[in-house]
Formats: structure tokens, C-alpha cells, sequence
């Protein structure tokens, strides 16, 4: 079977080389002249990276990430501190796996090195797909450059706002959060010593919340916070703000969160968008996966890992249904639907705990904490999706032949 995956990010590229190691004809056309990300980080569990070492990853992956050794919660002026959960050892002692945090480009250059390793030409370049075609035979892309290919199938695992998903779906309808998120990577030596310990932080307080973390063995330092104001509703990760105006956002903050703004050397800002999961994702011989299909807010930290995910159980899907792809997309629509909707409404339930009012009173705010954050419900709201094994979940009728792609 010849596969089109169009876009070449987290999960097209997770999509290729699970394919790819199924014996599969791919190509991943990507609108980007080169291969990279916007920088910035991404954090994925033991339910991500079980899958990327599936695929023959462990040794690229792990000699770039870096592996926290728990994370904490801090109140928003007051810098109190609570232990959320541990990780490091613990996470590979309980789910088999470990946590880790990434650069996007690391993890992007991981996969797109396993990816040539088999096929040194199945990542296409400057391939800006403009329109997609299908029969009952085949399904044919056309490319801004006048280009045409086809394939038997093709995967549409093209962001948030992919044109494969209107070509078939029609156009979407966001809601806009009143949410406003910024971002930046710091060089760790520009930060005070305090910094340097391996905890993934999350500062929270009334109308915002604060997300800080280590990536590339530590050297570099991930800055991820969201503010509550309605006057910037641009849908874009490559919009640059000034330092002022994220700090004039986070007034009164803890001095260690002005210190990290203050380290930036430009943060980049963009609006945070609401988005109902589909029910369904597949129309013929065309599929989505990842932002494409369950875009979500970044209130899990589960976003990247679900594309992971979603890329995974796909190529075992194809594998296990043989030739018959209809078969393939219904498993793996009926493997996925249910847990992406419930990762998107956990997002977005975590927004409303992050920014509670009671957070603005100090005496509140601790009663309001170790009653949110008692480990019972903390165990309750990421215990599922630390477990979830994309390498065992049913994708055929004959489950004999589930644990394809496994190896």
C-alpha cells in the first residue's frame, strides 16, 4: 500500500516511521522548506515515550531529553510550594517508562533521522498541499509548485489548522478562550542557580499560570504562561511580543517568574482557541491524526503525546487489516475517539483549577491547593493517561494480529 502523510510534525513523522517499519511505500510532504520547529518544548510521559522507544528511538531520544525528577506546584506571589507528583525512577518503576522533557526540534530531528534511516527520500520539502482528490481507487494531492502525487491512502496530520480536515470536513469554528499564551527557551547559565534543580514547575494564580522546564540535558530552559485578556486573538505560534508586555501580564508575580521573562530574549505569543473533538475523522481513503483532528489546550501537557499516539495505533492499524484500509481507519477511529475526547475536556477543566479566584488570597489559596492537588485526585487525573499502551490497544478484528508494529 503507497501512503501520503501531508505535514511532517510530531505525529506525520510518528505516523511515517511506524509505517515505514510495517513495510509500508511513504511519503511525508511538508510545507516547510527544512525541518524544524519554532523552538520551544514539549513534556511527554510514559505513555509517549513507550512508544517512541517502540520504534527504535531510546538511544536518540534519551542522549537529547531531559528527565525531571518530579514536578510542584507554586503559588502565583507568594512562591509556596507543593509537591505534585515525583517522577525520574518512579515513573519507570510505575508505568515502565520514563517522563521526559524535549526540545521540539530534538524530538523532530529523532524521528525524521529513524524515518531516513529506512528511506533517505520520504521526507518531501517545500510541498505546500493545496488540494486532495479521491476515487474509489486512489487519492490524489496537488502541491502549490503545480506537483501532483498519488497514493492508495493518505494521512492529513497538518496542525491545527488543516486544510485537509476543511477539504473534507468544511471549515471549523473556534471559540476563543480570552486566553492569551506566551512563551520562550532560556539559556539555563543566564538563570540564577535555584533554577537549575530538575523539577517541572507549574506557578498558578487568579486569570494565569506559569509553566517552567528543563529541556536538552538541562542546558536549556522551556517557558510556557497563559493570561487571561481579550485584546490578542491571533492563532499563531511564530507572533513575537517584547519582554515588557509579558511581564506588564504577569504584575505581582513571584520575583522567580519575572526573573525568567526577564531572561528571554523574545517571547512569542499567540491566542488559545476551544475547539469540540470530532466524533469522527475519516471520510474514503483520508484520515486525520494529532492538532488536526482533537487539537487541545495545553492544560495536560498531553498535546504532542497524543499525536504520538495517534500515529502509532495508526501504522499498527494499516498493519493489522492488511489491505483493507476502511477496516484500518474504523479500528483506529474507534482506538482513539473516546480517549482524545476525554484528554480535550481534561484540558479543559484544568484551565478553570489553574486560575481559580480563591488562588488571590493567600489563606485560600493554601486550603483551595491541598484540596485540589490531594494525591488521590491527582492519581485520578493523570493515573489514565500514564498507563495507556498505544502499542496493545486493539486495532483489528482479529485480535492475534493487535501487537503488529509492537516489536
Amino acid at each position: 500500500m503507497k501512503i501520503s502523510v501531508i505535514g511532517g510534525g510530531i505525529g506525520g513523522l510518528t505516523a511515517a516511521l511506524g509505517l515505514l517499519r510495517q513495510g509500508f511505500d511513504v511519503q511525508v510532504f511538508e510545507q516547510a522548506p527544512e525541518l524544524r520547529e519554532v523552538g520551544a518544548g514539549v513534556q511527554i510521559s510514559a505513555n509517549g515515550t513507550r512508544v517512541l522507544f517502540a520504534l527504535g528511538l531510546e538511544q536518540d531520544i534519551m542522549k537529547v531529553a531531559s528527565e525531571p525528577g518530579g514536578k510542584q506546584i507554586r503559588l502565583w506571589n507568594t512562591g509556596k510550594t507543593w509537591k505534585l507528583f515525583d517522577l525520574g525512577p518512579l515513573s519507570v518503576a510505575r508505568y515502565g517508562f520514563p517522563y521526559i522533557t524535549i526540545h521540539r526540534n530534538d524530538l523532530h530531528q529523532a524521528l525524521a533521522a529513524g524515518i531516513r534511516r529506512i528511506a533517505p527520500d520520504a521526507i518531501r520539502l517545500g510541498m505546500k498541499c493545496t488540494s486532495i482528490d479521491q476515487t474509489s481507487r486512489d487519492v490524489t494531492l496537488r502541491f502549490a509548485d503545480g506537483s501532483m502525487a498519488t497514493s492508495d491512502i493518505a494521512i492529513g496530520a497538518d496542525g491545527v489548522h488543516s486544510a485537509i480536515r476543511e477539504s473534507l470536513f468544511g471549515a471549523d469554528d473556534p471559540r476563543f478562550t480570552g486566553i492569551v499564551a506566551w512563551r520562550g527557551v532560556i539559556p539555563v547559565d543566564r538563570l540564577p542557580e535555584r533554577f537549575h534543580r530538575p523539577i517541572g514547575t507549574n506557578w498558578i494564580g487568579p486569570g494565569g499560570h506559569v509553566i517552567h522546564y528543563l529541556l536538552r540535558r538541562g542546558e536549556l530552559m522551556n517557558y510556557v504562561s497563559v493570561v487571561e485578556r481579550a485584546n490578542w486573538q491571533v492563532e499563531s505560534w511564530s507572533v513575537a511580543g517584547t519582554v515588557e508586555e509579558c511581564l506588564a501580564d504577569y504584575h505581582g508575580w513571584h520575583e522567580d517568574v519575572h526573573t525568567l521573562i526577564k531572561a528571554i530574549d523574545t517571547p512569542y505569543k499567540w491566542a488559545l482557541m476551544l475547539r469540540q473533538p470530532m466524533e469522527h475523522w475519516t471520510q474514503g481513503r483520508v484520515t486525520l491524526l494529532g492538532d488536526a483532528c482533537h487539537p487541545t489546550l495545553p492544560f495536560l501537557a498531553q498535546g504532542a503525546v497524543m499525536a504520538i499516539e495517534d500515529g502509532f495505533v495508526l501504522a499498527r492499524a494499516l498493519a493489522a487489516n492488511g489491505d483493507d484500509h476502511e477496516s484500518a481507519f474504523r479500528h483506529y477511529e474507534a482506538a482513539r475517539n473516546e480517549r482524545t475526547a476525554k484528554i480535550v475536556k481534561g484540558a479543559e477543566a484544568n484551565l478553570g483549577r489553574f486560575h481559580n479566584p480563591a488562588l488571590s488570597d493567600a489563606a485560600l489559596a493554601e486550603a483551595y491547593v491541598n484540596a485540589e492537588w490531594e494525591e488521590s485526585k491527582v492519581r485520578q487525573r493523570y493515573e489514565w493517561l500514564f498507563t495507556y499502551d498505544a502499542t496493545s490497544v486493539p486495532v483489528s478484528a482479529d485480535r492475534s494480529r493487535d501487537l503488529v508494529g509492537a516489536e
